[in-house]
């Protein structure tokens, strides 16, 4: 049974933040309903969604900082470009609601003045925050300009002693006054340089700019269910295209089996390199780029495809590639089911034959499906 919404966030119930837009709706109820929206798009025998904590969940903190450096918001902006503070939100991690009241404090302690977006004025645009299961902490600071950095350096032991769960801060620079979260550079702050995420068997690298589910809970379910679906499969050769930090790729690597990961993100080869190395993975293997480019550039397709796009999906052109290609299964993670479909439509050689939702995003109406494609 669900809670009252006032027990669930008081942000939410004050109308102060509507980020979770399904929040007010019985969880059973969202999950029969994104079962619903997905089987209308996609024709497979629907195995029964896996359902999420509905709160708690998130691994990852993205806040805006305004405010004053006296009284700094860490949270979101509301529509007149003020800041609404959500250092609370119940849907972070313990170890990340733990944190941003110290990282509040530590704003003030390094003076570093908040982005004003209305006046275009200030420095410390945004604060990212990411826990691994073991309780470690990725702190990254989005400045405009290098010049907190002295500061930030100065104060940053006595950050690490108020927080011991510390592993990696960094600086990341975005100069801009526009909506992106982040900048490309990045200046990594401490001795260790990666986040390591032990999740489904698997110890992840996590460099400062790579992706990685924000629902650690559901990123163990997806990568088990991908090596429970493929393991009757046998193949000789496999491609995880869009491979992120290498997920896929790793949990699938068995041996006998040669594995190349694609993913156009530096950061997240090199996460996902460092894994493999550790793991003594020597079939497993990484590389910068796009992934349509790579597979039409191929000379020969492999047995098995991962792919797991963005939410626009693999698009016309890989698509037609998978159709074309004689590539005997397909696996498909996708966070979008229409896109997944319009896909599913330019390569009908490849059916699907299981399909399972995913709740990786708790009171919205996003997701995450797996599913299994074969040729006819």
């Amino acid at each position: 049974m669900s809670l009252p919404i006032s027990e669930l966030c008081h942000h939410f119930d004050a109308g102060r933040c509507r980020s979770c837009r399904w929040l007010a709706r019985p969880y059973a109820e969202q999950l029969a309903d994104k079962q619903r929206q997905v089987a209308e798009l996609v024709d497979v025998a629907w195995e029964p969604p896996v359902p999420s904590a509905q709160l708690g969940f998130r691994n990852k903190a993205k806040m805006v900082v305004t405010g004053s450096v006296s009284e700094p918001t860490l949270g979101i902006l509301d529509p007149a470009g003020g800041g609404v503070d959500l250092r609370d939100c119940p849907l972070h991690t313990p170890g990340i609601r733990a944190a941003l009241p110290v990282l509040a404090d530590f704003v003030r302690t390094a003076a570093l003045t908040p982005y004003d977006v209305p006046g275009r004025r200030g420095e410390l645009k945004h604060l990212l925050v990411t826990e691994s299961p073991d309780g470690g902490l990725m702190v990254r600071f989005v400045l405009r300009s290098q010049e907190p950095l002295a500061r930030i350096r100065k104060h940053l032991p006595a950050l690490q002693a108020a927080l011991p769960g510390l592993v990696v801060a960094s600086v990341n620079l975005q100069p801009e006054h526009k909506a992106v979260l982040e900048g490309e550079r990045e200046i990594v702050l401490t001795e260790q340089e990666t986040l390591l995420m032990r999740v489904a068997g698997l110890d992840l690298h996590l460099r400062p700019q790579s992706f990685f589910q924000t629902n650690t809970a559901m990123a163990s379910e997806l990568y088990s269910r991908a090596r429970a679906w493929t393991a009757d499969l046998a193949p000789t050769s496999m491609w995880d295209l869009y491979c992120g930090v290498g997920g896929f790729a790793l949990s699938l690597a068995r041996p006998g089996l040669a594995v190349t990961g694609i993913e156009v993100s530096r950061e997240a080869v090199a996460s996902a390199a460092l894994t493999a190395a550790e793991a003594g993975l020597g079939d497993v293997r990484f590389e910068a780029g796009d992934a349509t480019a790579y597979a039409i550039a191929s000379a020969s397709p492999p047995d098995l495809v991962v792919v797991n796009p963005p939410r626009r999906g693999i698009g016309a052109e890989l698509s037609g590639w998978l159709q074309s290609s004689g590539v005997e299964h397909v696996l498909y993670s996708s966070c979008n089911a229409t896109t997944l479909a319009a896909d599913l439509t330019a390569m009908p050689s490849l059916r699907p034959v299981r399909g399972q939702l995913l709740d990786m995003f708790p009171n919205t109406g996003h997701y995450e499906v797996l599913t299994l494609l074969g040729r006819r």
